[in-house]
């Protein structure tokens, strides 16, 4: 089975904010696609004000990133990206970490080429 089958729909209204269980600090997400066979999915990702994460990231999937609203410090390189910014970043990429001092939300997909799980 795939993602399902889904026409435009009211995301404030259908899909709930649920905390990321990798996260401590706050940091919530809304599920707006799964395919159960491969974990691949979309999803809307907000960081709460004084978001600050401490780990270099990598990943064993792809994953593109939009910035919808505020911005994002790459306290690595010093770079900050805000609304309107786009990442797509290959298994492996490292990236991070971020802080978000004002808050910030992306729109996120993961998936995987290769069909094993995300």
């Amino acid at each position: 089975m795939s993602k399902k089958e889904l026409e435009f729909t009211d995301c404030e209204a259908a899909f709930a904010w649920q905390p990321v269980p990798s996260e401590a600090q706050g940091v919530v997400e809304k599920i707006l696609s799964r395919d159960p066979e491969t974990g691949d999915y979309t999803r809307l990702l907000r960081f709460p004000a004084g978001f600050a994460g401490a780990e270099v990231l990598t990943h064993s999937f792809w994953e593109e990133v939009y910035i919808l609203e505020g911005w994002l410090l790459d306290i690595r390189t010093g770079q900050v990206f805000s609304k309107g910014y786009y990442a797509c970043r290959p298994p492996g990429m490292l990236h991070g970490p971020y802080r978000a001092p004002e808050g910030c939300m992306t729109f996120e997909t993961r998936y995987n080429k290769t069909g094993s799980r995300v």
